[in-house]
């Protein structure tokens, strides 16, 4: 059965790639895996059908005959224990590409949606202007290390993985902050997964969606 994932009828970031479905679409893409897309309005996100399938709400989720998964992490882990392609054979190294999953988006991503919290949500707010040089530090916190963990290598751990899926997408809410740009390893790191012919076909099939909203 052709899976299908949920996405949002109107991106809040426009078609840039930033909705976590993406990173749902990219890992997809890399083991050319077709699938469905169903779009769905903010409000239907807040109705019970949707809420059985994702109880807080959010999109994506994710849907193959009588699963159904909800949070990026599992549903791209899942995806490449089915398909080969995003995990190694070996297994330490395929502990290895889930570890770095697992860090992306648990300890790399939080400070960044901390900065996002303090830039939109909290924009209006007198302390927004006294919280951000802290957050930002605290970004900085998590980018170093990671930065010189990486180093001169091309991917996080030997060859492509999902591993890396996770980390670029989540470094990629950085790219108008221009936090990335202090750590030149990273955002070239971030530059080769952009240029992955997957990448590129998630990019253009979630920009599609946004393109067909504004031509309305």
């Amino acid at each position: 059965m052709t899976p299908t994932i949920t996405a949002f009828e109107r991106s809040p970031d426009r078609g840039k790639g930033q909705a976590r479905d993406m990173r749902v679409r990219w890992a997809l893409e890399e083991v050319r895996q077709p699938y469905d897309v169903r779009l769905l309005s903010f409000r239907q996100m807040k109705e019970p059908a949707h809420l059985a399938l994702q109880p807080f709400g959010q999109i994506p989720t994710y849907e193959e005959d009588d699963l159904v998964l909800f949070e990026t992490g599992a549903i791209v882990l899942h995806i490449a224990e089915r398909h080969p392609g995003l995990l190694p054979q070996d297994i330490n190294a395929r502990a290895r590409a889930i570890s770095w999953m697992f860090c992306a988006v648990n300890t790399i991503e939080a400070p960044i949606l901390e900065l996002q919290v303090a830039k939109f949500a909290e924009a209006n707010e007198s302390r927004a202007a006294q919280r951000m040089p802290l957050v930002k530090d605290r970004i900085r916190d998590r980018l170093g290390p990671l930065s010189t963990r990486l180093g001169d290598a091309e991917w996080l751990d030997g060859g492509f993985s999902a591993g890396d899926v996770m980390m670029v997408t989540v470094l990629r809410r950085l790219n108008v902050s221009g936090l990335l740009e202090e750590y030149p390893n990273l955002a070239a790191y971030v530059a080769r997964g952009e240029a992955r012919p997957a990448f590129k076909r998630a990019y253009e099939a979630q920009f599609a969606v946004f393109k067909a909203t504004e031509d309305e």
